[in-house]
């Protein structure tokens, strides 16, 4: 491929196996930075070069920019690609690899800071006439807070601008809790973000949480690869996600598609990325949310049901080609379900289950996917997210889709470590997902009462 030929992959676990099965397939010889953690995992195995960048704690190696940017010239290596998480949407990585004569792949540094603050890309969704949600701009303490949220009614959400990842936000229910609440999360995102700047906004209830896959490239091209509903989620932490949503009409899904792709082309938006939205079922009224400026971890349904390999563009469009499919020509067909897979107990505590894993039997059949780097043996590590799978089923149609995970979730054997399975098992039987009877708060309301 014209400009890349190697790879330093930036990232560990599932989506550093999925990057490298891309690179692969593209001829693109790739390097797997791993820490000392890392050294013998399968994407260790399957990479063409590994280097250690540094201790297990991701603070001492994923985490350090300086580190990755040495890995990545002193491997001669054209580009890096920072998969999810880590630092994903740094827009200090990027400028460092812009520096370096390094390829980013993602989006530029200046995007991804446009992007990354939620003030920021609201005030360009205003601009593009896309519904935002009523809330504040920058709120200075818990006074204004009260003001503010006496202004809009609660309850209200409080949010950090700097906030991702489901992290830095909490619904406020009444005036004391707020005055309990701001300080303390302003505090605690300040540590997480580098940001303690907080903002407020309307609550919805009743809403779904709707996001829709855009891919953008250098010359002005930007299409929509439909959108997933992550509705089902604990602790703003997505679990379940599914393409297409089933509750909205087909007007409805164009007019929020087109308004991510109105978002995108706003601001030249060149990798792939999600456009995220709050859908209040109650008025059926679309709020823009944020943009993830990454591959989001909820990729493959989207991949199921339109055949496109997303890395693949993101890597494309870094390499500065063009797209190669028109919007005209995006074809989505069937139903997908993701259940993530997590190495935590199902006790209802979902406390973090490290340890070694004895046997690992992963579904197989028509319709099932497994993205994953565990086998059996693999020592899951205590350092880092807990996420050890994602399992995907395609199905004609969503009750064949649900019907397929059902199957495909009784049939997973992990043993030596605990995992999300059981729980996940319950879930999906239960009325009210079959019924597509769901919203955001559903999952802690039915099962998280106390």
């Amino acid at each position: 491929m014209k400009n890349i030929s190697r790879i330093l992959i930036a990232n560990r676990g599932e989506i550093a196996v999925r990057i490298l099965k891309t690179c692969k397939a593209l001829g693109i010889e790739a390097v797997l930075a791993v820490s000392e953690a890392d050294k013998k995992s399968l994407p260790a195995k399957m990479a063409d070069r590994v280097i250690c960048i540094g201790p297990s704690p991701p603070k001492d190696s994923y985490l350090k920019i300086e580190y990755l940017i040495s890995a990545a010239l002193g491997t001669h290596s054209d580009a890096i690609h920072p998969g999810y998480g880590f630092l994903s949407e740094d827009p200090m990585l990027a400028a460092a690899c812009e520096e370096n004569g390094l390829i980013f792949i993602g989006p530029s540094a200046e995007t991804v800071q446009q992007m990354g603050n939620k003030l920021q890309a609201r005030k360009i969704a205003k601009r593009c006439g896309i519904n935002d949600i009523l809330g504040s701009e920058k709120i200075n303490d818990h006074k204004e807070a009260i003001m503010v949220a006496e202004k809009i009614g609660l309850p209200v959400m409080i949010k950090a601008a700097a906030g991702g990842g489901g992290r830095g936000m909490t619904i406020v229910k009444n005036i004391e809790e707020l005055k309990a609440v701001f300080d303390i999360l302003s505090t605690e995102v300040r540590s997480a973000f580098g940001d303690g700047t907080l903002f407020i906004e309307r609550y919805f209830p009743n809403s779904r949480h709707i996001e829709v896959q855009i891919l953008g490239d250098h010359f002005g091209n930007v299409i929509h690869l439909g959108e997933r509903d992550c509705s089902i989620q604990r602790r703003y932490q997505k679990i379940i996600e599914e393409s297409p949503c089933t509750v909205i009409s087909p007007e409805f899904r164009e007019e929020i598609c087109n308004s991510a792709v109105t978002i995108a082309k706003e601001i030249k938006y060149d990798s792939c990325g999600t456009v995220e939205f709050i859908l209040d079922q109650d008025a059926n009224q679309f709020y823009f949310l944020e943009v993830n400026t990454r591959i989001q971890v909820e990729h493959p349904v989207t991949e199921q049901i339109s055949g496109v390999d997303i890395i693949e563009e993101q890597i494309r469009s870094a390499a500065l080609e063009p797209l190669r499919i028109s919007q005209e020509e995006v074809t989505l067909t069937g139903h997908a379900i993701e259940c993530r897979i997590n190495a935590e107990s199902s006790d209802g505590s979902f406390q973090p289950s490290p340890g070694r894993i004895q046997k690992w039997v992963p579904p197989r059949g028509p319709g099932i996917r497994v993205d994953t780097h565990c086998d059996d043996g693999y020592l899951i590590p205590p350092f880092y997210d807990s996420l050890i799978a994602k399992l995907i089923t395609t199905g004609s149609d969503r009750l064949q889709a649900i019907n397929r995970m059902q199957s495909a979730l009784e049939s997973f054997s992990v043993t030596g470590v605990d995992t999300t399975i059981p729980f996940l098992r319950v879930v999906l039987k239960h009325p009210d997902y079959v019924r597509s009877n769901i919203n955001t708060r559903w999952l802690e309301g039915v099962f998280f009462k106390n």
